[in-house]
């Protein structure tokens, strides 16, 4: 790759996120380390960016504010197996010509892979499931207005008007922050804002949350455990947390690993 094509690529990476890294940089631009650490040398001595430990910043972060919750990338490594066995789980509820909402998130992107074989309406804020039901699938995709939200793949907007209070759903499925006796937590209000939107077209919300959700915590509240219908989890869930749930008369749906993940799942613990 020619200097200034990696110079463009840096430059561009470095107003996407607060810092970018060397390695990080060498994976863009397929360069070593020692280049992408001239190249940010030498675009700090230009003034158009700021060489940091490890890497390089912005000189002017861009103003547009991101939300507080964890990159999509970083996210969807963790407890991957837990998150595809649930989502078949949430996707065995769904029946063909069901009109459904599918929240953002990295457990519920699991949800297209199955999804697959069905032919229903998804109405979802997240742009990585719409694409990829858009290539690979036949049901009927639609997104809400708004602004999209790169690290976290998912479009949201501050205005009441985004064209979500327009569609119907039989069944809402979402992820959370965490899970506790005060309810459904999130970590951002405009997460909370446009989840409380969406919550209010479907019937039912189902909740997909791995065991590890129930020891989580966050100052915000999305909703009561009243309001949700359904949360399936994976069999690490303790009897504390059943019992919680029980008592709240939310369903409870146990999913069970694949066989062919049981052995990555031993290997990781």
């Amino acid at each position: 790759m020619h200097e200034t094509e990696r110079h463009r690529i840096i430059l561009s990476a470095v107003q996407e996120r607060p810092v970018v890294t060397v390695p990080d940089l060498c994976q863009l631009t397929g360069a070593s380390e020692a280049t992408i650490r001239r190249d940010i040398a030498q675009l700090h001595v230009q003034k158009k960016l700021r060489r940091v430990r490890g890497g390089a910043e912005a000189i002017a972060p861009p103003s547009f504010v991101g939300i507080n919750a964890r990159p999509f990338a970083v996210q969807e490594s963790i407890h991957a197996v837990e998150k595809r066995a649930i989502a078949r789980a949430a996707v065995d509820l769904c029946q063909d010509g069901d009109a459904i909402i599918i929240n953002g998130g990295t457990t519920t992107f699991q949800m297209v892979h199955p999804l697959t074989t069905k032919r229903v309406q998804v109405f979802t804020n997240s742009f990585p499931i719409a694409e990829h039901l858009l290539k690979h699938s036949k049901n009927t995709v639609m997104l809400p207005a708004g602004a999209l939200y790169r690290e976290q793949n998912i479009i949201l907007s501050p205005f009441d008007e985004d064209g979500s209070k327009h569609f119907y759903a039989k069944r809402m499925f979402m992820g959370c922050r965490g899970l506790g006796p005060l309810g459904l937590m999130e970590g951002d209000p405009l997460l909370i804002q446009a989840e409380q939107k969406l919550i209010g077209q479907a019937d039912e919300l189902v909740v997909l949350a791995d065991s590890s959700k129930f020891a989580q915590r966050s100052s915000l509240l999305l909703c009561p455990l009243t309001r949700i219908h359904t949360v399936i989890t994976d069999d690490r869930i303790d009897d504390r947390a059943a019992n919680m749930l029980a008592a709240a008369e939310v369903r409870l749906i146990v999913a069970e690993v694949a066989a062919s993940d049981r052995k990555t799942r031993a290997q990781q613990d």
